[in-house]
């Protein structure tokens, strides 16, 4: 075992650590789960899927993409356009600024710790191949687990709305991502409809 994937394992056991605290339980197989802990593992399992060989440092981004994320509630920032622009680019900077002392405690190198700080803060989507991979991945999973929830806790949202929702996922997403897509993951049947014109009609 290479010293960067004892650093990972030790990093990654203190994310779930941190997420294993989440107050918000969510239900999965019939069993309760802290809510970021359950999301994480979703992530890692997904890149698993979608990346086998992906990096140390999408590894670990994958893990901590939510990290203790109820600690910066949506219900902090104005319900506006701008204040969800505020909010989660404040997140950005806490689950990387979080990812990054938990990996200095675990003693991975700076090196190691600035890769994932910036694909945890999301930059450089569609330049940056690993934070492109995170980003992939999070609408993989996004898609598969949440996407039907999030719709059944929006019915006044017309087709026109959803066709929106998607064509920005869709466009945030790689060539590999968009295949993974349409062939690795479970969809929701009752909204294929939506997601086929969406993806259909997307530049």
């Amino acid at each position: 075992m290479t010293a960067d994937s004892e650093c990972s394992d030790r990093a990654i056991a203190l994310f779930d650590a941190a997420n294993a605290e989440d107050p918000n339980i969510e239900t999965a197989d019939g069993r309760p789960h802290p809510k970021e802990l359950l999301y994480a593992r979703r992530m890692s399992e997904m890149l698993g899927r979608f990346a086998p060989d992906a990096s140390e440092a999408v590894r670990l981004a994958a893990r901590a993409q939510h990290i203790q994320r109820w600690k910066i509630p949506r219900n902090d920032y104005p319900k506006t356009p701008v204040g969800y622009k505020q909010w989660r680019t404040t997140l950005y900077k806490f689950h990387a600024e979080t990812a990054g002392l938990l990996m200095r405690q675990a003693g991975c190198d700076d090196e190691l710790i600035n890769r994932v700080k910036t694909i945890v803060s999301k930059q450089g989507i569609k330049a940056n191949p690993e934070t492109q991979m995170l980003e992939d991945v999070v609408d993989l999973v996004f898609m598969e687990h949440y996407l039907s929830d999030f719709a059944a806790s929006h019915p006044e949202y017309d087709e026109a709305k959803w066709l929106d929702i998607l064509k920005k996922t869709w466009k945030k997403m790689s060539p590999d991502g968009r295949a993974a897509a349409l062939s690795k993951i479970k969809l929701p049947e009752h909204l294929l409809p939506v997601i086929q014109k969406a993806v259909g009609t997307a530049e």
